[in-house]
């Protein structure tokens, strides 16, 4: 596993996907940052954590693109699978890449809790607490672009699927309202990541919410290994 990761965190850096992630996550999250919390005159980051739910929608694809969809559109798919590594090797190599890569953008919320220790007192309880929420969120999100990315070997295809697949998530509050039945309505919101992570942004620490994350991460890195699998019999 640790030379699939080194391999795709060079590749992330060489083919400039690692500075248009990072930049745009930086632009954004600094532009609410000033909007949310610098303006409102404020020290508490929860709006500008809610607000970054949607980069983090929008971003992830482009970093989760080419993790396998380049494997296969180049035909070196083959011999990674017939290498003398196991499957779960592959898919964790470069998931944990795409983790880390998430991890240093996200971490710039550090460089803003400087910045308001100067204005103001920092409330690191809530500041630590939405970190990890969109860190939980992240993980889960990238697992999913990663399994659309194993379904395809056009890099756009899967980018354009996998913002589809979140963002249907993101309106799974929105849907379940318009449902009648009550079973189902509560069903559909007991599979809310919007919900789970607003919560989160309002100081409740639910360790439910932290397992569905951890739980959907899992999920689909099992039926990205899965998808490998069939290929490297099919």
């Amino acid at each position: 596993m640790g030379a699939i990761y080194r391999r795709e965190m060079h590749a992330f850096f060489i083919s400039g996907v690692a500075y248009v992630f990072l930049t745009v996550f930086f632009l954004l999250s600094g532009i609410f940052f000033y909007n949310g919390v610098i303006t409102s005159g404020t020290s508490d980051t929860s709006p500008m954590f809610g607000s970054m739910f949607m980069i983090v929608l929008f971003l992830i694809p482009i970093l989760t693109m080419k993790l396998l969809s380049e494997e296969k559109k180049n035909r070196t798919d083959q011999g990674l699978l017939t290498a003398p590594v196991g499957l779960w090797s592959i898919v964790l190599g470069k998931y944990f890449a795409a983790l880390t890569l998430f991890i240093i953008a996200e971490s710039i919320v550090f460089v803003y809790a400087i910045i308001l220790s100067y204005l103001g007192s920092v409330v690191w309880t809530t500041l630590l607490g939405n970190y990890f929420a969109m860190l939980f969120l992240g993980a889960a999100f990238i697992a999913v672009g990663l399994f659309i990315s194993s379904l395809t070997e056009n890099q756009m295809a899967a980018a354009i699927a996998s913002m589809l697949a979140l963002f249907m998530l993101y309106l799974i509050d929105n849907i379940a309202q318009t449902v009648s039945n009550e079973y189902i309505s509560k069903a559909m919101l007991s599979l809310s990541f919007y919900t789970k992570f607003i919560e989160f942004t309002r100081g409740v620490f639910s360790l439910s919410s932290v397992l569905f994350f951890l739980s959907t991460a899992f999920l689909f890195n099992f039926l990205t290994v899965r998808v490998l699998d069939k290929r490297r019999w099919g």
